[in-house]
């Protein structure tokens, strides 16, 4: 019989020799790099663009501002790295009793009429450009809201005017300000100041982003070729 001491020799040696192999065989092979597979080969910024959420509401003076001096702008010569998002709803309350859902807004009744005219806007009009410029339009004078609407969606050369006042005069304009509500409210840190502007889902410098959205979307849009060129071909400009 072999003794429990031989026993215990081999299995080292079956044990130090399958270490050995081991190593040569993770010496000898390439060591794979994890990467995200969301960027492209150059190692700049993924396929997806830069994601710009805007909440604001439609009758908030820093919120025309903000839309008409900064997005609309950033957005006609950055479409190509950036996707535009808005949620009105701003500093307004939902109320919700048997059933029914009101809103409370910052200022007054025909703000909350606007924000869903808004939402609906946001909701109905597929092309990024021609959404931003009705909005922006919009908001320039918002206190008769369907007025404005109209006017905007004409101005634009936007014909299904009554799909977005369809969606206004139904549950479903008022279920898509309540969303707005639900993400504005779950904004962290909390909403201090309207318009509140996310990208890539992060509050960053808010100062710098409503003071030079470009810039920051630039920022973090990381090395693409599309990015570089976007970028630079503003900043000479």
């Amino acid at each position: 019989m072999v003794s429990t001491r031989k026993r215990i020799a081999v299995i080292i040696c079956v044990i130090v020799l399958l270490v050995c192999l081991l190593r040569i065989f993770f010496w000898n092979s390439p060591i794979p790099i994890l990467t995200n597979q969301r960027y492209n080969e150059s190692n700049g910024r993924p396929p997806v663009p830069v994601v710009v959420m805007v909440f604001y509401e439609a009758l908030c003076p820093d919120s025309k501002y903000f839309l008409t001096k900064q997005l609309l702008p950033t957005f006609k010569v950055a479409a190509s790295i950036m996707e535009v998002k808005l949620a009105p709803y701003g500093k307004a309350r939902t109320n919700e009793f048997d059933d029914k859902v009101s809103f409370e807004c910052q200022h007054g009744p025909a703000e909350c009429q606007a924000n869903i005219y808004h939402a609906c806007t946001a909701k109905i009009i597929e092309d990024p450009l021609l959404r931003l410029q009705v909005a922006t339009c919009m908001i320039r004078d918002n206190r008769l809201p369907q007025d404005a609407m109209h006017k905007c969606s004409k101005q634009h050369n936007f014909e299904n005017v009554d799909l977005i006042q369809n969606c206004f005069d139904s549950d479903h304009g008022v279920e898509l300000l309540k969303r707005n509500g639900e993400a504005t409210h779950a904004l962290r840190p909390s909403v201090t100041f309207i318009p509140t502007i996310t990208i890539d889902g992060s509050q960053g410098r808010q100062a710098s982003i409503l003071k030079d959205l470009f810039s920051e979307v630039c920022k973090a849009a990381g090395e693409s070729e599309e990015a570089k060129n976007v970028c630079r071909n503003h900043k000479s400009n």
